[in-house]
């Protein structure tokens, strides 16, 4: 009899967005509203909200999630609290307050669209995140 052999399927997480951490002193629905105001962006409440999962599909948190599809310009936008209820979409950034992330963004744009949100009063601060570096990656599969 022949030893059978096994075959490991291993996915690798395709982190095809790029990554802001934003503190703000304000709630989401007024930071939205001053993304919208001073960038121009048109972000609306997500008619769910984003559920961390476990692999076996129990949902650990949900979060508030407000979207934004640039159709003209082939991005989208999701911004989502990093904190609900004392659970965090990523703990290992308990500083951050929401995490903005964008799809189809080249890296010069991206550099414009940072120094922007600096200039946002409701915004305090912004960083930019390597979602490869963080261990709670697989946290972000929602699209």
């Amino acid at each position: 009899m022949s030893k059978q052999k096994k075959h490991i399927l291993s996915l690798e997480q395709d982190n095809e967005y790029e990554m802001i951490g934003l503190c703000s002193h304000h709630n989401d629905y007024r930071l939205v509203w001053a993304l919208n105001e001073n960038l121009k962006l048109a972000f609306s409440k997500s008619h769910e909200d984003f559920f961390v999962v476990t692999k076996k599909g129990l949902v650990i948190s949900n979060h508030s999630l407000y979207e934004f599809n640039d159709e003209e310009n082939f991005l989208e936008y999701f911004l989502i609290k990093n904190k609900n209820l004392g659970k965090y979409l990523i703990p290992e950034k308990p500083i951050i307050d929401y995490f903005l992330f964008i799809y189809g963004i080249d890296s010069e744009s991206l550099e414009e669209l940072t120094q922007k949100l600096k200039k946002v009063t409701s915004v305090l601060a912004v960083f930019s995140l390597d979602p490869l570096a963080l261990e709670s990656t697989e946290n972000l599969v929602f699209r």
